[in-house]
C-alpha cells in the first residue's frame, strides 16, 4: 500500500522546521484506513504474537484495530497516573524535560509475545521505553509496527535488537 497520499503533511508544525505527518488524513478514510491496518497485518504476520501493547493515544489507533485483525488481546500503554490499577512506569527524556509511561503490572504475562504498535516511528524514545516497559513485566518483544517512520532519525538505533516494520517511510 502507498500510504503517503492519505497522509497529510503540514510544514513548521509545531515548531519550524518540523514537518508533521498528521495521520488523521487516513483515519477519516475508512476504506483506506482498514488497508492500512490490514497491510501492517500481512507485514507481522510471522510472527508469533499473543498481544499487541501501544503507546498513547496514536498507538491505540494502530494497535487496538490491528490486535481485533489479528485476533489477540491489546494493551494500553499510559503517561503516568493515566491507569486505575497497579502500575509499573518507566522513565524516559523527552526534547525538554522528562516523562514516563506506564502499563498495569498485570498488563502482560511472562513469556508472553508482544508486538508494541505505534503511528510513527521517529527518534525512538516512546518505543524504547513501551519495549522496557514490556520486558520488565517479562514479556517478548517480537516485534515493532509503525504507519510511518522518519527515517533520517534513526530511531531504528534504540530498537537493535527487534524487528521493526513500516508502511511508509519519510526522510523528515
Amino acid at each position: 500500500m502507498d500510504l503517503k497520499p492519505y497522509i497529510r503533511v503540514i510544514p513548521d508544525f509545531p515548531q519550524p522546521g518540523i514537518s508533521f505527518k498528521d495521520i488523521t488524513t487516513l483515519l477519516n478514510d475508512g476504506e483506506k484506513y482498514k488497508e492500512a491496518i490490514n497491510a501492517i497485518k500481512e507485514m507481522v504476520s510471522e510472527l508469533e504474537i499473543d498481544v499487541i501493547a501501544g503507546p498513547e493515544a496514536r498507538g491505540f489507533v494502530v494497535g487496538a484495530p490491528l490486535a481485533y485483525a489479528l485476533g489477540v488481546g491489546f494493551v494500553p500503554i499510559r503517561k503516568s497516573g493515566k491507569l486505575p490499577y497497579e502500575t509499573i512506569e518507566v522513565g524516559y527524556d523527552l526534547e525538554y524535560g522528562k516523562d514516563k509511561l506506564a502499563m498495569h503490572k498485570d498488563a502482560i504475562k511472562p513469556g508472553q509475545n508482544v508486538l508494541i504498535a505505534d503511528d510513527l516511528l521517529a527518534t525512538g524514545g516512546t518505543i524504547a521505553t513501551s519495549v522496557n516497559l514490556v520486558r520488565e513485566l517479562g514479556g517478548n518483544v517480537v516485534g515493532t509496527a509503525f504507519l510511518i517512520e522518519l527515517s533520517e532519525l534513526n530511531g531504528r538505533a534504540k530498537l537493535p535488537d527487534i524487528s521493526v516494520f513500516s508502511l511508509a517511510k519519510y526522510d523528515y
